[in-house]
């Protein structure tokens, strides 16, 4: 892990998480508040993403997951969905005209098949406009939940047990995370949630088990660069011991 001064407190060296997950939670209470609709919040939200993603990047984070829309959001109102849909069509085309010159490679995970040909379309093409580049990675969740990751996996292990390509004896934990959404990176040292929720919403629950936990009493469209180094502060104060002593 990289060590990085904070910005807010020059004295102050701090071991930077290699991979930070990020559960962005409260638009629609950040708008409720202001008598906005929603998708004002959910745009508010965007605008946050955007400074947090470049901010990570900046300051030496190799992984940043977050959590766009989950397998459940779907049971939203129609009009949510709808804006919420338009709202990513016109993320990812800015981030096409925008971000060549970034070096964040941009990974999708979750499935894609529930979204509609020109989204889909658009997801590819920032994978393939990014994946040369040497910066962090940006894994954005969409239609992603971690059981709905967790069973995909069981499935490809089944079929690789019953093609021949491995002996059941052989499968590990190791094999098994090479068939998840995040094969190859390593699990999140970090998982932010703001909005002051006590729960983890299905996300990242195999990549999660040693994970440390912040929790802030903030919603995310109000969430700034100096809670991302508050939560890193915290998560310095842990000590992480990985089931030993």
């Amino acid at each position: 892990m990289a060590i990085f001064k904070k910005k807010s407190d020059a004295d102050v060296s701090l071991v930077l998480p290699e991979h930070i997950g990020i559960i962005m939670d409260g638009n629609g209470r950040w708008a409720k508040k202001r008598f906005l609709p929603r998708s004002a919040g959910h745009r508010a939200g965007a605008k946050v993403f955007r400074t947090i993603t470049r901010y990570c990047s900046d300051i030496g984070v190799k992984y940043l997951t977050v959590y766009a829309f989950s397998t459940e959001n779907w049971r939203r109102p129609n009009d949510e969905v709808s804006a919420l849909m338009g709202l990513f069509k016109e993320y990812l085309e800015e981030a096409l005209r925008d971000f060549k010159d970034d070096s964040i490679v941009v990974r999708f995970i979750g499935d894609k098949s529930q979204f509609d040909d020109e989204l889909v379309k658009l997801m590819v093409e920032n994978e393939e406009e990014s994946k040369n580049r040497d910066g962090m990675v940006l894994n954005i969740a969409m239609n992603y939940g971690s059981r709905d990751e967790i069973i995909r996996a069981v499935k490809a292990v089944s079929e690789d047990v019953k093609d021949g390509r491995i002996d059941i004896g052989a499968i590990d934990e190791k094999y098994f995370s090479s068939k998840l959404y995040t094969a190859g990176q390593p699990d999140p040292d970090l998982i932010i949630r703001p909005s002051g929720e006590y729960r983890i919403s299905n996300f990242m629950l195999w990549q999660s088990a040693y994970t440390e936990f912040v929790i802030m009493n903030k919603l995310w469209p109000d969430f700034t660069t100096e809670d991302l180094d508050e939560a890193i502060k915290l998560f310095n104060s842990r000590n992480r011991r990985f089931g030993g002593v």
